[in-house]
């Protein structure tokens, strides 16, 4: 061999060693981002199970008799007054004559009865014994203002009950309260808020796990479903402050690690959380330390970069919101208010 030849020969050795580590170079550059390590991922808590009142589900189940107030701001009531000449009814034949669902339509239905003992009104339960009883259903939610054939569910579950136990139901009219349900739901869709800001990869994707480990370093947990995290509240018991949301698919990938996640949304539902909670703050707070951490960058729903004036904006707006809700009683947290916005 030439010279000549051997010099190609090196030469066309020296390109494929090149192409060789630009490749791996470029594989491992742009390769979703990993944890550090697997034990900042296995985070122990784990969000809290709420059922469709918004209550944390545990500890209904621990304190029924504080399971739902019926109260008359959100409610229509209808009393049940048993006969006068017949004695209380015992728990247990309350819970007995108690309909399978509670619900009516897509609205909240529910019935207490008045404990003698206690002296106040709470879901039945065994052992107490009741003098009166009331049935509520709710005038709104987030589905829309209770209509004429939800009302009529109402009506039929609540004088099943009420023949179940001997007892006589007074309904309020059915004319007045599906007026005073469409005026609440005006209301509450004039102000209901459910903010979002995005975090947006600039450069190399992450991977699930490594989502999960800078999320974790601002306080979220793992949610009960795929690709969720929430922001837990100071108040046990109550929804999240925050939730943080990811593909679903790509934490459910075989292998997570090969995911590629270039887009994460943090989410405030407003009415649900307390004012005390400054969610809004924390919210953008989390996502910057995040941005910078990650090397993202938070933008709104086109993509565009959110600039700190419109953030301010954003969160003056929010304290007349905050306002206007505990001028009507629907305190943003309140039990009221996560009822309404539900």
């Amino acid at each position: 061999m030439s010279n000549f030849q051997l010099g190609l020969a090196l030469l066309g050795g020296l390109v494929l060693l090149g192409l060789v580590v630009h490749s791996a170079w470029s594989a491992r550059v742009n390769a979703p981002k990993q944890a550090q390590s697997s034990a900042a991922v296995d985070e122990v808590q784990q969000e809290p199970a709420f059922d469709d009142s918004g209550f944390e589900s545990i500890a209904l189940h621990a304190h029924p008799a504080r399971r739902l107030p019926i109260d008359a701001l959100i409610d229509a009531v209808a009393a049940i007054n048993l006969d006068p000449l017949a004695e209380e009814v015992a728990g247990e034949a309350a819970l007995a004559a108690l309909p399978t669902t509670r619900r009516a339509g897509t609205k909240l239905f529910s019935i207490e009865g008045f404990n003698s003992d206690l002296q106040e009104w709470e879901t039945p339960v065994a052992g107490a014994r009741y003098s009166v009883f009331q049935a509520g259903v709710q005038l709104a939610n987030r589905s829309g203002a209770l209509n004429d054939i939800e009302y009529s569910e109402f009506v039929v579950k609540t004088q099943a009950f009420a023949d179940a136990l001997g007892a006589t139901p007074e309904f309020p009219e059915m004319r007045d309260e599906v007026a005073r349900a469409r005026e609440l739901d005006n209301f509450a869709s004039a102000h209901d808020a459910q903010l979002g800001l995005n975090l947006r990869a600039r450069n190399a994707s992450w991977s699930p796990g490594y989502v999960t480990q800078m999320a974790a370093q601002q306080g979220f947990v793992p949610g009960q479903l795929p690709g969720r995290m929430v922001l837990p509240a100071v108040v046990e018991g109550a929804p999240p402050v925050l939730s943080l949301t990811f593909d679903s698919q790509a934490a459910l990938a075989e292998d997570p690690a090969q995911s590629a996640i270039r887009e994460l949304i943090l989410h405030l539902d407003v009415p649900q959380v307390d004012r005390a909670e400054q969610p809004f703050a924390r919210m953008c707070q989390a996502a910057q330390a995040m941005a910078q951490s990650m090397e993202g960058m938070v933008t709104d729903d086109n993509g565009q970069p959110l600039a700190p004036q419109a953030l301010d904006g954003i969160a003056h707006e929010l304290q007349r919101l905050y306002d206007m809700l505990e001028e009507r009683d629907f305190a943003a947290g309140s039990a009221l208010a996560r009822r309404l916005f539900s």
